[in-house]
């Protein structure tokens, strides 16, 4: 077994976010000598689904000196039941994809001939604060206008000094606690502590409607205060019908497993 040490950079040149992202999740640097394009239509046309979606965004990592790296992707998101996402880098050159589905995810990067593999909803690397891991629920809902966890509830605020006015405080369904806060009808930025103790933040900025829903424009993601990730929504298309392509991602015999 390799040593395997993952720093920012290297992050940038292999992981694509949502979302991501997360995240959520889901989010790279490198290029591949293939262009990873939307999968290709097969001969018959799969059934359209109401609840499904096509993102396109700008996506700019920001690693611990500062320096910037610019990405273009594209999410294909049947929402709570599978994730597909490309990423490319200058001139269309493929970087990353992502599929996941309710039995398992998968990611490969074809530059690096590497791949990871995973379960649950929570995509990334354990462990390894360089690649913070995502929910992909989380992640995709912001294309549904949903920015605050679902099933959230309200909690009393901290009655000692620690207490933020104008701050709301809140519990997820897990348990988690986190807080936000809302500039008229819209939420601004909401916060919660992440595993290796430093807080995360998601700020929302540029309120507009894509095909109809209000989302914003413009994400920003933070630890410890530094931002890591901002994504730049410039389409969103509802209702598309995906080909069959687009729910297959095989990796091939000669790569390894990240960590391997």
């Amino acid at each position: 077994m390799r040593s395997f040490v993952l720093n920012r950079t290297a992050f940038v040149n292999r992981i694509a976010l949502a979302v991501l992202c997360v995240v959520t999740v889901w989010l790279a640097g490198c290029a591949s000598s293939k262009p990873a394009v939307e999968p290709t239509a097969q001969a018959a046309p799969a059934e359209v689904k109401l609840d499904s979606l096509r993102a396109k965004m700008a996506i700019t990592l920001v690693d611990q000196n500062g320096k910037e790296q610019n990405l273009d992707a594209v999410l294909f998101s049947v929402p709570g039941k599978r994730y597909r996402m490309e990423l490319t880098g200058p001139m269309g050159i493929g970087v990353a994809s992502l599929l996941w589905q309710e039995e398992g995810w998968t990611m490969t990067f074809p530059t690096e001939k590497l791949y990871m593999k995973g379960a649950g909803y929570m995509v990334g690397l354990f462990g390894e604060p360089s690649i913070p891991t995502v929910n992909i629920h989380q992640v995709a809902a912001l294309f549904k206008g949903t920015l605050l966890p679902e099933g959230y509830e309200e909690v009393e605020p901290p009655g000692d000094s620690t207490r933020v006015e104008g701050v709301t405080y809140a519990r997820e369904k897990t348990g988690r606690s986190f807080t936000f806060a809302k500039e008229g009808p819209h939420v601004v930025w909401l916060s919660r502590m992440g595993g290796d103790g430093k807080p995360e933040t998601i700020r929302y900025f540029d309120f507009r409607e894509f095909e109809g829903v209000e989302m914003p424009e413009r994400i920003v993601f933070e630890r410890g205060g530094a931002k890591y990730l901002e994504i730049r929504v410039k389409k969103v298309a509802r209702g598309k019908s995906f080909s069959p392509g687009t729910w297959r991602l095989t990796v091939p015999r000669s790569y390894k497993a990240v960590g391997e």
